[in-house]
């Protein structure tokens, strides 16, 4: 198995004339999670072709809204009052990206996040793809207990110093990444590279703005910060049970069970912006159940084995989602 190959294999002679020439470890810190929420800060490891590193660069960002929540990352109003605004750094942003391929844990998110942001500034993202160490991960078979980056990096004994610290969540990344890298060179894997797809233009609903702080009235609380609103009805009909080795199809009912590294919200909101119909419970017209822990004994996992329901994880899903079928009509 590539995972016994690994302590043998830190520096294989045998270079896969493939791999890309240099990447960028991303980690971003964020306002939350929705499609409206902002960068508040950034951090960029630049790597080799072999994953090492080369230098880092760190940049807070003032979001011109609530910093969201100050519990988790730390960054308050006053701290951001004074940042420069995401158009400030947006083109020493482009030099670490450009000519790389991006690389973050759970890469959609972040990917997404500097795209919104990037159009924002009425300017294009220099990232042409991107590489997500938990389908990485995957790729290798590591025998992790979850997708947290913490669990990553436990594997491979990198000791995180400030979770949530955009700078330091990169350095434990580009740390994680390296050995990942060379481990899949050694097995003469193919890298889980997918395009990105920069957007061009991009406009915000109304947000709070900074002046006011998480739990004092800017619409947030611990535990779920995002506002409560009702999901659109699906449109589309159910076109049945999701196949193994198809892609998913507009219509279909999707039902998630148990923790996820991304917000359930916004694998949620995913889910439905692609046509899907995202169930709050799972029953024989369930399409798919996505679950990271497919031995529990939750009820939607006991009704999944019950009703045969086909079974993914969520880094299986993500990537279905990137090339949902249209629906029939």
């Amino acid at each position: 198995m590539l995972e016994d190959r690994m302590t043998t294999a830190a520096s294989p002679t045998a270079w896969p004339a493939a791999y890309p020439p240099g990447y960028a470890v991303v980690d971003v810190e964020t306002t939350g999670l929705a499609r409206d929420d902002r960068i508040i800060s950034a951090a960029v490891y630049r790597l080799d072709a072999r994953g090492e590193v080369e230098d880092h660069w760190y940049t807070l960002v003032n979001p011109e809204r609530d910093p969201g929540p100050v519990w988790i990352h730390g960054l308050t109003s006053d701290v951001l009052e004074g940042a420069p605004l995401f158009r400030d750094v947006a083109e020493e942003f482009t030099d670490r990206l450009r000519d790389r391929v991006l690389v973050a844990h759970n890469a959609v998110f972040d990917w997404q996040m500097i795209a919104r942001e990037y159009a924002r500034a009425q300017c294009e993202a220099p990232v042409r793809q991107r590489l997500c160490t938990i389908a990485l991960s995957k790729e290798l078979g590591l025998p992790l207990p979850n997708h947290k980056l913490e669990s990553l990096a436990a594997h491979f004994g990198v000791v995180q110093q400030r979770a949530h610290h955009a700078l330091d969540d990169a350095r434990v990344l580009a740390e994680a990444f390296r050995p990942s890298l060379r481990a899949a060179a050694a097995g003469g894997l193919r890298l889980p590279l997918h395009e990105c797809r920069p957007l061009t233009e991009w406009t915000d609903r109304p947000a709070p703005g900074i002046g006011r702080q998480a739990g004092h009235g800017g619409g947030y609380r611990a535990g779920g910060w995002r506002p409560s609103r009702r999901r659109p009805a699906c449109p589309y009909p159910n076109p049945g049970r999701y196949e193994e080795g198809r892609p998913l199809k507009q219509g279909m009912r999707v039902a998630f069970s148990g923790d996820t590294s991304v917000d359930r919200e916004l694998l949620e909101d995913r889910a439905t912006e692609a046509g899907l119909h995202v169930a709050s419970s799972l029953s024989r017209l369930t399409s798919l159940l996505v679950t990271n822990d497919p031995d529990s004994s939750t009820s939607k996992v006991v009704k999944a084995r019950q009703f045969g329901t086909p079974v993914v994880d969520e880094a299986a899903f993500g990537q279905l989602l990137r090339d949902v079928e249209a629906a029939d009509g």
